[in-house]
């Protein structure tokens, strides 16, 4: 009488069930851990920066920039409380910004405008 003796495809099946299911949560756990903020991320609440050339301004209202990405023009209301400063990082009072001059404008997003708040002059 001959004994019957298990197939060996149970054990690789299962064996690859195991090995697939190892790999799903590993890449699961590093898509998960790649998302998370981390200290380097920006804050939201500190605003955002571009830099880019003025195309229109319209001194305690609008300036609108030309950014080197391939988007349209940006608009930026000016808060209040914007603060010029020239390029060697000093306050200026009034500014002589022109069309064609490059700066970098500090903002953040408020009710789904971007509000400026600091206007940084580029030495070219």
């Amino acid at each position: 009488m001959k004994k019957k003796i298990a197939s060996p495809r149970p054990v690789r099946l299962a064996s690859r069930t195991i090995f697939a299911t190892v790999i799903a949560v590993a890449l699961i756990l590093s898509t998960i851990t790649y998302a998370q903020p981390t200290s380097s991320s920006p804050d939201p609440k500190a605003g955002a920066e571009t830099t880019g050339t003025i195309k229109e301004y319209t001194p305690g209202s609008i300036l609108i920039l030309d950014t080197l990405a391939p988007n349209e023009p940006t608009q930026f209301k000016l808060s209040k409380s914007v603060v010029y400063v020239d390029a060697d990082g000093k306050t200026i009072e009034a500014p002589g910004l022109t069309t064609n001059q490059k700066v970098r404008v500090h903002y953040m997003k408020t009710a789904g405008e971007n509000v400026a708040d600091r206007v940084t002059l580029i030495k070219e």
